[in-house]
């Protein structure tokens, strides 16, 4: 919605003799300005003659759920990625199947968009638009009214993307995907595509940002466009001015229900290699590293050595994994993948999602305050199955003695059989076990609470209290604002960087 403001102007004055110059020599500036040829080349005339171009080559999907699947307990339905005490959650909305909901109990359907990438049929859309159907047909934006029935060669749910197959009697216009790395902010772009089903629609706008993190279970980054896109949308293409395709249009934030000017795209180079696999494999082949790992925050950073907090910290190597077997260890922050920096864990996590399996690749990572340089062969993405916490019998109770750490803001015991069933405790797990955390410390700060077992810190395990005493002390005496603490939380392995109280350890 367009908010109009009310500017109150002040009272116009005579301008004065010795500022006739002045104001000459700013008009003659934006003259030179709006002829500059830098001013011309990004302000386009029209879009006319490269939507009439573009149109053939963008179709409308519609998606069939039949009664057995329509009508299915449980569904699952298109969710918003942000956690529940996210302030986005409300406003997130992807765009959701048009007319669900409307329609009768034996049969359901939804409005998408899609792009031709081949003239032998193969089709691009979003894999939210296609999900659970039981039909699926293909419009052209001509003259031709005919629906073409579709077929799923491939779909990635990770990074929402689908490929399909039309077979049809008539010429089919591809087009091209463009360099989406290249894509600069304040480019103009066209979007085409089938908002509320109305079919061959255009829009323009700009690229308002790169590298969007909207979604943390996404396996890609987002473009963002102010091109007005709506639900129907989904899939279609977003072009530049080239008329190559920069991006799949996918979500919005909306609290309306339609566009606010706030719409994000995958980029062309994700959509164009994920739809490669799925042609070639009917599924992404994924790298995997075989790591758990974590931001690096600014205690974290502090604690490690680093001038500056980012790049992503290893907490776990799986045994057997591409990372065990390249000498990556706990502890490590990798600092670059490829060649390319690490800002941070997600960054990470897309970046070797996006790189070949079996591919041998440079890594940097940093370890007792020094850059080590590593190769690892990366593996393919599979389910880590995390062992379930273990049961027992019953023990006899004997007397848990805790000791404080003051400057921390705990109270430590050593693993033993009774703690390990108080807390539920794995037997694998070893190390010294929080009791107790002291209201407004620094250990409260960072949410640990008893049942926790501190595994080790940043020299390395550690075994009992009395060894975990005296790294913390020293770590005090050197002037350090803060420790790293190796943590198991629930079963999980995190690094946490606790702030020393004003207190003697």
């Amino acid at each position: 919605m367009t908010q109009t403001f009310r500017i109150a102007a002040r009272a116009l004055t005579p301008m004065r003799e010795g500022m006739i110059l002045p104001a000459l020599l700013v008009i003659s500036m934006i003259a030179a300005l709006l002829n500059s040829p830098a001013y011309g080349r990004g302000t386009p005339d029209g879009f006319a003659d490269l939507a009439e171009e573009l149109l053939p080559s963008v179709v409308d999907i519609r998606a069939i759920q039949n009664a057995r699947t329509a009508d299915a307990p449980n569904q699952p339905q298109a969710e918003s990625p942000f956690p529940p005490d996210s302030p986005f959650g409300d406003l997130f909305e992807r765009f959701r199947r048009h007319g669900e909901g409307n329609q009768g109990p034996r049969r359901r359907e939804a409005a998408g968009s899609g792009f031709v990438i081949d003239s032998d049929g193969i089709i691009v859309t979003n894999n939210h638009v296609i999900e659970n159907a039981d039909e699926i047909y293909v419009i052209f934006n001509d003259d031709d009214p005919k629906e073409y029935p579709a077929e799923i060669l491939g779909r990635d749910e990770g990074v929402d993307l689908a490929v399909l197959k039309v077979k049809a009697d008539r010429k089919m216009k591809a087009v091209k995907f463009g360099d989406s790395d290249k894509a600069r902010v304040g480019e103009w772009t066209l979007a085409i595509g089938n908002p509320w089903g109305l079919g061959g629609s255009v829009t323009a706008g700009i690229i308002s940002g790169r590298a969007r993190d909207i979604d943390r279970d996404s396996f890609t980054e987002f473009l963002q466009t102010d091109t007005p896109i709506n639900q129907g949308n989904s899939g279609g293409p977003l072009f530049n001015m080239k008329g190559e395709v920069i991006g799949v249009n996918t979500a919005i934030f909306t609290p309306t229900g339609g566009s606010i000017g706030l719409g994000f795209a995958i980029p062309s180079n994700r959509a164009k290699a994920v739809a490669k696999q799925l042609r070639e494999f009917g599924t992404t082949r994924r790298g995997w590293l075989g790591v758990s790992i974590q931001n690096v925050s600014p205690d974290i950073a502090e604690s490690v050595g680093l001038d500056e907090p980012f790049g992503a910290m290893v907490s776990t190597v799986y045994d057997n994994s591409p990372a065990s077997r390249a000498g990556l260890e706990a502890r490590d922050v990798i600092l670059s993948f490829n060649d390319r920096r690490v800002d941070n864990s997600a960054r990470l996590r897309r970046m070797v999602a996006a790189t070949t399996v079996g591919a041998e690749v440079p890594v940097v990572v940093w370890r007792d305050g020094s850059k080590i340089n590593k190769t690892v062969v990366l593996g393919e993405r599979e389910k880590v199955n995390i062992a379930a916490l273990s049961g027992g019998d019953p023990v006899p109770e004997k007397p848990v003695t805790s000791q404080a750490l003051d400057s921390l803001g705990l109270e430590i015991a050593p693993v033993s059989d009774v703690l390990r069933q108080e807390f539920n405790l794995r037997d694998d797990v070893q190390g010294v076990v929080i009791t107790d955390v002291r209201q407004g410390s620094g250990a409260e700060a960072k949410r640990l609470r008893p049942g926790m077992v501190i595994v080790g810190d940043a020299k390395g395990p550690v075994k009992s209290v009395a060894e975990l005493r005296q790294r913390v002390e020293k770590a005090h005496e050197d002037g350090r604002r803060s420790v790293l603490l190796h943590v198991s939380i629930d079963g999980e392995l995190s690094f946490v960087a606790i702030r020393f109280d004003n207190k003697e350890g």
